[in-house]
């Protein structure tokens, strides 16, 4: 068999799994949008659950989704920002440099449910923290972190050295070249990476089902050691009422409601990237 026919035949499978690909997720996105779209609307959007999900809207579901993962990014990001700066300026030693890119992307590799047996056996169980979504937080957090971390080194490391040693230059010192040029002109790259991870995190149920949410019940939280209502958990437990037709109903439109979220935060680490691409042509 010839080179070029092999090539050919290799390209069009990359185009079939391409097109495939595609279709299956056109094929759910339209499904969602389709089944869902009659039931989303501002009441919808603005009222409590009420019969276990089955009437009512999710205002409280879409609260809790977005403490949880706006805590997460609030807990990660500077801890992500700080590990990418280390690796990128001050670790040299090409060992460890290989053994921190063992560990992030075994960490960026582990199941999500692990993460949430991990939250419950040392929050709930050995720390007594209850059910809380300050916790489930933090799982979240680190569920994300080597995404950011990786996203953030990149964008830091990519920075051209001569604007390091122009900084060094004019008397600034490494805190300040870190501070005033680095983190300024990376920060793009490592919101893209926030926001992809943020993407991921709000559609995740496994590592908040049993420390962090409630299925029904939960409102506002008034402490850090409360739990939420979150859309996963919730469309799950409208799942499991399938023989109700109004339960089903809401679960479509709760689905809608959480593929639009992960939507704006997958368009928006898009919009970001673009721009950053586009500063540094210029």
């Amino acid at each position: 068999m010839s080179r070029k026919l092999k090539n050919r035949m290799f390209l069009v499978f990359c185009w079939s799994s391409l097109g495939f690909s595609a279709f299956v997720l056109l094929l759910l996105i339209s499904t969602i949008i389709w089944n869902g779209f009659q039931s989303v609307s501002l009441e919808f959007i603005t009222q409590p659950a009420a019969r276990f999900g089955a009437e009512g809207g999710v205002l409280y579901q879409i609260f809790g989704s977005l403490l949880l993962v706006v805590t997460a990014a609030v807990l990660a990001f500077p801890l992500a920002l700080g590990t990418a700066i280390y690796k990128s300026e001050y670790l040299k030693n090409k060992r460890i440099q290989r053994l921190s890119d063992i560990l992030i992307y075994g960490l960026n590799g582990i199941p999500s449910v692990m993460f949430g047996i991990f939250g419950l056996i040392l929050f709930v169980n050995v720390l007594n923290t209850g059910i809380s979504w300050f916790v489930g937080s933090i799982i979240l957090g680190i569920m994300i972190l080597p995404t950011l971390v990786l996203t953030a080194y990149q964008s830091i490391n990519s920075i051209p050295q001569h604007y390091r040693e122009s900084g060094l230059a004019l008397g600034m010192n490494k805190w300040q070249v870190n501070t005033q040029v680095l983190i300024p002109m990376g920060i793009h790259g490592a919101l893209t990476g926030l926001l992809l991870g943020l993407a991921r995190a709000i559609g995740e149920t496994a590592p908040i089902m049993f420390i962090a949410t409630a299925f029904s019940g939960a409102g506002i939280p008034g402490s850090l050691l409360e739990p939420v209502a979150t859309l996963p958990t919730h469309i799950l437990a409208l799942a499991q009422q399938a023989t109700d037709s109004a339960a089903l109903q809401n679960a479509w439109g709760a689905s809608l409601v959480l593929i639009a979220l992960v939507g704006m935060f997958s368009v928006s680490a898009l919009y970001f990237r673009i721009r950053y691409k586009t500063s540094v042509i210029r």
